[in-house]
């Protein structure tokens, strides 16, 4: 199965992943999720991983594939194994800010709500820091709103700065910038940047972020391409379940952009994440919700398409459901998660972005990952097993 180049992109520039996404005929391997057939799921399960394509990933999200999904969960399962070994990366989010000056209907931050907002100082960052860090973790992901000013390209950098020097891994997950300013924070500590797209549809774009730097479409698309010539050496993507009424085409258009960036950024670690979304203040409700096994159908799907990628589980889902994703391919994994700025030296009066449903500790989620058989690995230094 072979997927021809629909047209030549527009908006971002060329040389580019973001480029080479808008390049391919997303439309057409929609329709081979929905018209799979069972001996397509055959040949895409027997494919040897190197070779299988985005058209096997498609069959893959099939309702022919959903009729195979012990299938799929072993060939997953095994495909992690041998990637990976038994093991998972235990990361948590710390929450700069909740100020926010973009307009989008599904986040808790949203300019528009009447919510409690705070902004950490260094020297708070620092404490939150030293706690993550006395609870095991090595690895932080810096998340904020959108606002220019207050969450300004310099309070980044002194941000990232302050927190380098607490634990050894730092990333970020804030507003997207230009080249230089991605420079200017791998030179402060940074090694990592997440943007997730939220949605790879235009249209459901446009209705979703109203006001804001945030409508850019394709300034956000290309800011991975963006961090990674500015030296950043971990990439995450994602969209989020649920603001979209098509999950199989979202999740087609997330593991093209990753094989993009694998293929322009072959340096780089790449990741993905597909959240589900979770009660939040403004209310936004999804049209059609994601279950449980369909996201077990694409998890299987992505471990088996994309057998390199890292595949990233917040706590946005529930203690069970999470511990039973793990053998079919989650190598990193958040947890005793606060999505709100502090929370984890001390009580936070500020609001969060989402509830979280897995509310365990640190603790309590290590103990789980090894009475599954794996091993929680604090900070990781190499790549995927080849």
């Amino acid at each position: 199965m072979r997927v021809e180049l629909e047209h030549r992109p527009q908006g971002v520039p060329d040389s580019t992943a973001a480029a080479d996404l808008l390049a391919i005929d997303l439309t057409a391997l929609r329709r081979i999720a929905a018209s799979a057939a069972a001996p397509d799921v055959d040949r895409a399960l027997r494919a040897p991983a190197h070779r299988r394509g985005l058209a096997d990933f498609a069959a893959l999200l099939s309702a022919a594939a959903a009729d195979r999904l012990e299938d799929l969960a072993a060939a997953a399962h095994e495909t992690a194994l041998r990637r990976f070994g038994p093991t998972v990366r235990l990361f948590a989010p710390l929450y700069l800010s909740n100020e926010c000056v973009s307009v989008c209907t599904y986040c808790g931050f949203s300019a528009g709500n009447e919510i409690a907002r705070r902004t950490l100082s260094t020297d708070e960052l620092i404490v939150e820091a030293t706690s993550l860090r006395d609870r095991g973790f090595r690895h932080l992901l810096l998340v904020s709103g959108e606002h220019a000013r207050i969450v300004s390209k310099d309070y980044l950098v002194d941000a990232v700065d302050a927190v380098a020097s607490v634990v050894p891994s730092v990333s970020v997950e804030v507003q997207v910038w230009d080249t230089e300013t991605y420079r200017r924070l791998v030179k402060a500590g940074c090694e990592g940047l997440v943007v997730y797209q939220e949605t790879y549809d235009r249209s459901t774009y446009g209705d979703v972020h109203r006001k804001g730097k945030k409508r850019n479409y394709d300034w956000r698309l290309a800011a991975p391409d963006r961090g990674a010539e500015a030296g950043m050496r971990r990439l995450g993507v994602g969209a989020l379940l649920g603001l979209h009424d098509d999950w199989r085409a979202e999740a087609i258009a997330v593991a093209a952009h990753a094989r993009a960036l694998m293929r322009r950024w072959w340096r780089c670690e790449v990741s993905v994440a597909l959240p589900r979304l979770r009660p939040a203040a403004g209310g936004f409700e999804p049209a059609d919700p994601v279950t449980d096994r369909d996201f077990v159908q694409l998890v299987c799907a992505l471990r088996l398409a994309l057998p390199d990628v890292g595949l990233s589980l917040s706590t946005r889902e529930a203690a069970a459901f999470r511990d039973g994703l793990l053998p079919l391919g989650i190598t990193q994994m958040s947890a005793g998660s606060h999505t709100e700025p502090g929370g984890y030296a001390s009580a936070s009066d500020a609001e969060p972005q989402f509830a979280i449903s897995d509310e365990r500790s640190p603790a309590e989620v290590v103990a789980a990952v090894r009475a599954a058989g794996y091993d929680a690995v604090w900070m990781d230094t190499i790549g995927p097993r080849r």
